[in-house]
């Protein structure tokens, strides 16, 4: 009879930590009263329900017992385990869940009229740097044509508030998603100023444990025995937990002011090396002797360091100890509608480079890095 073959030692001894000893800080906590005056008894909608900051700000949202709980999702399996969870852990709310796609004008529309919506989270959006320079067209169609869709209906319907939530990859964007979420900060900053609605825009860093976070790429590779891959020694970002973001999130809705700009005081931005390193550790293991780290080159649309602000700096406030703040204003000789028009024609040509090239038109800032899109930033210059 054949041995049975020893298992290798990390496999054995691997332990589990919880994601904020990767913080190098202590956890945001805010104070629960402004979010509690804020959602209850009101009627909220949260897009990308599904999702892995939707379904941790539906859950939160539970616990300030809000008079109606509306979820959208285009993912049925997903939305429908999210259902189950909520429906059964607070059984005295009134929770309805959608299967619906927030490009879908005539869906969204129904959804709207028979809700009542007074708060809107929109978190849902195509995220994935690297995936989605291959996909512009679905990154244009729900980051930013999704995000106008339900601004006017928002309008229409009179929704209170509208909290959207956006990353710091639009800040100076070198990715197509970067750029779509930073076009769709545009279009809300350039609504009418007079409207009853008043849209507020969230911007965070990387978060730690959300779906295609960095940190489970690490977990699953240290799991296996390595080697973690990391795309640059001087990587760095700035890193919060899901239940940080929706506490920005919430607390957004209760102080955020017509179209300003909030994110939270994440420290110093941290080397991703670092983090690897501290995970392998916290895991029980050695680096580079039971789990080796490996660096692969920059992926496309990714930069060494992000950043969470363009404008001066001395236009940043700090409207809480932990939350900073910005009011930069619509911004001046971009014709929006002439915008839309243009992009909604470039993405019927099915030609990727055309779709981009509008998007750099409108956020002038937008170079490409490690992408092929790069070519369009060369031509501009030799024009």
């Amino acid at each position: 009879m054949e041995p049975k073959r020893k298992q290798p030692f990390h496999k054995k001894t691997i332990r589990t930590f919880e994601l904020e000893e990767l913080l190098e800080r202590e956890p945001i906590v805010l104070d629960q009263h402004n979010i509690s005056g804020q959602i209850r008894d009101s009627i909220v909608l949260v897009t990308g329900a599904a999702g892995s900051i939707g379904s941790e700000l539906a859950t939160q949202i539970c616990e300030y017992t809000p008079k109606r709980l509306i979820l959208v999702d285009q993912s049925e399996t997903a939305l429908n385990d999210l259902d189950l969870t909520l429906t059964g852990k607070f059984n005295t709310l009134e929770i309805l869940s959608y299967v619906a796609s927030i490009n879908d004008i005539s869906r969204m529309t129904e959804i709207f009229s028979r809700s009542q919506v007074q708060i809107l989270f929109h978190a849902a959006a195509y995220k994935h740097v690297p995936f989605m320079e291959k996909h512009p067209y679905e990154a244009i169609k729900t980051n930013v044509l999704g995000t106008t869709v339900l601004a006017d209906l928002a309008i229409t319907f009179h929704v209170k508030k509208f909290i959207f939530i956006s990353t710091d990859k639009a800040v100076n964007p070198s990715s197509v998603m970067g750029a779509t979420k930073r076009l769709a900060e545009i279009y809300l900053q350039n609504l009418n100023q007079q409207i009853s609605t008043r849209f507020i825009i969230t911007r965070f860093g990387n978060v730690l444990g959300s779906n295609g976070s960095f940190i489970r790429t690490f977990e699953n590779q240290i799991r296996q025995g390595g080697p973690i891959t990391i795309t640059h020694p001087n990587v760095t970002r700035y890193i919060m937990t899901v239940r940080e973001a929706c506490q920005l999130v919430l607390e957004a809705s209760a102080t955020g002011k017509n179209m300003e700009i909030l994110f939270f005081d994440m420290g110093q931005p941290v080397r991703i090396a670092d983090i690897a390193k501290q995970m392998i550790i916290l895991s029980g293991l050695r680096p580079y002797k039971d789990v080796m780290i490996e660096y692969v080159g920059l992926r496309p649309g990714e930069k060494i360091c992000e950043e969470l602000f363009t404008e001066r700096r001395d236009a940043v406030t700090r409207c809480h100890p932990k939350i900073h703040s910005m009011s930069p204003g619509p911004i001046a000789g971009l014709d929006i509608p002439l915008m839309i028009k243009s992009l909604t024609a470039a993405m019927e040509s099915g030609e990727p480079e055309k779709m981009v090239g509008v998007l750099k038109l409108a956020i002038p800032e937008y170079i490409s890095r490690n992408s092929q899109f790069v070519k369009l930033d060369s031509d501009h210059l030799k024009e």
